[in-house]
């Protein structure tokens, strides 16, 4: 079993020398960018590392919503739960481009957060609050105090709502961040007016497989340009790019492609130039008339080209480090104000420098990671101190923690961290984060001697601090669906490491619930209305939580917290005869809502899908499923034969990347329209025309109507067909408002003896939002041929 100690030698293998290149880059330019998106993964990545790594200037990226309400291709998190793994994502994101964030939402339940796409940007500002979001902007603005800010997309017909949104903001905010009489609640937080230089929009078209803009783009004034490839990873700019958007990997980003080597900047309001850079204080020389700037850049730019000697480069970053604090001592108070923040800036990044060329590492973990209110857990930290005299590591704790002493021994302290008895129970939607660190609850504060100067820097810990509710509550189902003419009863599964007799669920009209072992039975009365009701769980009389664990590899662990309930959708609801197959592409839970509807699903894995097809009446094929699933991909002309025999194939909605081919992958051909902008309908109360109402899919076991459309979530549909053969027949119409009906939403066509269904509706987002029309619809799509 490994020591501690050896266990830190393992952890500090990794290349610290890469590590030093990077920290060193930093101190090259006193410039920030801020680059403007509304989600995770919106950030111009290659870009970006042209800018931290090439020109040495400080990135961070500003994002509006933590991408809840887009998809998911590695697995079921939605909303909240996906929320949180988009913000995770976007996190390591970042570290790779050694970038900043600043979040404007809040999560799920704050106004600003992604409801789903959206083509007006007037419409987006007014669901988040046109007001609450342009402060919330300015407030970054001032927090950050950006030389330059790039909004990622262009503001014009034919681009998310959401991106056309932030780019109105992100202009609007320009002028009311300089001014002192906007926003007048900053100044008790400590933020100042700060006037942006620069603004550019981007000089390239946003359009593609998804956007369709109709305005060209603004001419070119400025480039962005790679000159060569990273000096220290031998990588080009734009691959460091791909890296960071790799980790966007619920988004399926991060692509090998030709590298781009240049990125085209329309400045507003401004001439043509050579170099964004021009006119900005670049240098701190450029700061002000003080000797002193001149010795710190001077200093830097030795201990840029004593890399990779370690020594030479500590002893010219002291130098550096003892020349900023003259300098910073020296400014009249009307420099300070406008470049204090650049001085600040420049002493961390410093500070951090120098522990790297001292060999000073420092490691740290909370054990365990998630604690509850009045719990208590051990922050634990060791360290190898190289060339540095460490003076102290302390624990630096937010709202609801308190830390007790640190207990140290050799190259280890530990230190108590307890949780308040009134703690608050948060999901990990932190408001911002610092490639620095000092990020999260909890994190540590270093204090060490390097080359005679006193430095102090942030460590974050491993794994996030959580604190996490005493006892989860988990039903089994968590949802119920229930026919209102049926009879009987059906029994929940409570589990919980809290006693159950200390659980309760409330009730409602028309449905009794009873205590049995291990759960509880619910039993509808006859005369139970049809209707969504939510019964409330409690334990010992206080709300219940459910905690939802997320688990993935380019993440690491984190979970999403909601108050738990038990869900019962009472509807007048048919299930058709017959055995069905599904194969799911990880993305949604059809199978499950197919099996609580009361139908004969079986999961078809590979196995399966090789062997005999011939007992199953319907197969249904997931969202994704032909992009995710290889053996699905390799079935398809026994699918197709399938269908010829007499079998109803379905196909839930695929993007044209998912291995969708329009020629072979439908029984006959089918193409998935693209830009998938002009293929959508987003509005979820978009007026629906039964173009078909006497089509069998429509008439029986259950009678479609308008009714079936009502209060649907979200949006109707995407990636709707555009073409296809003749043989299939379109059910459904509907637009949004001021655009041509669609009618690729819903198509069946009868070949051979059987029958192919593909659908581009939300029907799995509506199952999981217990939308009643959705399962009737569901329920006669899933009939035999």
């Amino acid at each position: 079993m490994l020591t501690d100690r050896e266990r830190l030698r393992q952890r500090a293998a990794k290349p610290r020398i890469v590590a030093l290149e990077r920290a060193l880059s930093r101190l090259t330019s006193t410039l920030t960018v801020m680059n403007t998106g509304a989600h995770p993964d919106d950030e111009q990545s290659g870009m970006l590392a042209v800018m931290r790594y090439a020109m040495g200037m400080r990135v961070v990226v500003a994002c509006s919503t933590r991408g809840e309400g887009g998809q998911n291709t590695l697995g079921p998190e939605r909303t909240g739960a996906l929320g949180v793994m988009r913000s995770r994502e976007m996190e390591e994101a970042a570290k790779v481009l050694d970038a900043d964030i600043a979040w404007l939402g809040h999560g799920p339940d704050d106004p600003v957060h992604d409801f789903g796409f959206s083509k007006s940007g007037p419409d987006t500002l007014a669901r988040w609050g046109r007001e609450r979001t342009i402060e919330r902007l300015v407030r970054a603005y001032r927090q950050f105090r950006p030389d330059i800010v790039i909004p990622t997309f262009l503001d014009v017909p034919g681009q998310h709502g959401h991106h056309r949104a932030m780019t109105e903001a992100a202009e609007t905010a320009l002028a009311l961040a300089a001014d002192p009489q906007a926003f007048p609640e900053h100044a008790a937080e400590g933020l100042a007016p700060w006037k942006v230089a620069k603004y550019y929009l981007p000089a390239w078209s946003g359009g593609g497989d998804t956007y369709d803009d109709e305005v060209p783009p603004p001419p070119a004034t400025s480039h962005v340009i790679a000159d060569g490839v990273d000096p220290i990873s031998g990588m080009s700019y734009d691959r460091i790019g791909e890296v960071s958007r790799a980790f966007h990997a619920s988004q399926n980003m991060g692509h090998w492609h030709p590298a781009k080597t240049q990125w085209p900047l329309h400045l507003v309001d401004g001439q043509a130039e050579n170099d964004i850079r021009a006119g900005l204080p670049s240098r701190l020389a450029d700061l002000g008339d003080n000797p002193s700037l001149g010795v710190a850049d001077a200093a830097i730019a030795r201990a840029v080209a004593a890399f990779p000697n370690s020594q030479e480069v500590a002893s010219a970053l002291a130098e550096a480090k003892m020349a900023l604090a003259e300098a910073r001592e020296a400014l009249a108070p009307v420099e300070v104000a406008r470049h204090g923040h650049r001085l600040a800036r420049k002493q961390e990044e410093i500070d951090a420098a120098l522990a790297l060329a001292a060999g000073l590492e420092i490691n740290a973990r909370v054990m365990p990671s998630n604690v509850v209110p009045d719990g208590e857990a051990k922050l634990i930290i060791e360290y190898e101190t190289g060339n540095a005299d460490l003076l102290a590591v302390s624990a630096v704790v937010g709202s609801g923690l308190v830390a007790g002493e640190a207990m140290t021994e050799a190259a280890r302290a530990v230190i108590s961290i307890k949780a308040k008895p009134d703690a608050a129970i948060r999901n990990a939607f932190a408001p911002d984060f610092y490639s620095l660190g000092a990020n999260g609850t909890l994190s540590v504060k270093v204090e060490a001697m390097v080359a005679g100067q006193k430095i102090a820097f942030a460590v974050d810990t491993e794994e996030t601090l959580q604190i996490v509710p005493p006892h989860a509550v988990e039903l089994a189902p968590e949802a119920l669906i229930i026919k209102t003419h049926a009879t009987g009863t059906l029994q929940v599964a409570v589990k919980s490491d809290a006693p159950l007799d200390r659980i309760s669920i409330g009730a409602a009209d028309g449905l009794q619930i009873r205590r049995i072992p291990g759960g509880v039975e619910v039993e509808p009365a006859p005369a139970l209305q049809p209707g969504r009701y939510s019964l409330n769980v409690t334990l010992d009389g206080a709300p219940a939580y459910a905690v939802t664990p997320i688990a993935y590899p380019h993440i690491g662990r984190t979970h999403f917290v909601r108050p738990q309930t038990l869900e019962v959708l009472a509807l007048d609801l048919t299930l058709p005869a017959g055995r069905i197959g599904y194969v799911g592409g990880g993305a949604d839970r059809v199978g499950m809502w197919l099996r609580r509807m009361g139908a004969d699903v079986t999961e078809l894995d590979a196995t399966a899908l090789a062997g005999d097809l011939s007992r199953l009446d319907t197969i249904v094929v997931g969202i994704f499923a032909f992009g995710t699933r290889p053996d699905l991909a390799a079935a398809t002309e026994r699918l197709h034969d399938w269908v010829k025999a007499g079998g109803h194939l379905v196909t839930l909605y695929h993007r044209p990347s998912d291995g969708w081919n329009p020629g072979s992958t439908p029984p006959l051909s089918l193409t998935i329209g693209s830009p998938s902008l002009r293929w959508r309908v987003t509005n979820p109360d978009a007026p629906v025309e039964l173009l078909a109402p006497d089509h069998p899919l429509l008439v029986g076991p259950n009678r479609i109507s308008a009714a079936d459309f009502e209060s649907w979530d979200k949006e109707r549909g995407l990636y709707f067909a555009s073409t296809w053969d003749k043989a299939y027949v379109p059910l459904l119409g509907t637009n949004d408002a001021g655009e041509k009906q669609l009618t690729g939403s819903l198509l069946s066509a009868e070949i051979g003896k059987g029958r192919h269904t593909h659908t581009s509706l939300v029907l799995h987002h509506q199952l999981d939002k217990l939308v009643p029309g959705a399962f009737r619809l569901l329920a006669n799509l899933v009939q035999s041929a």
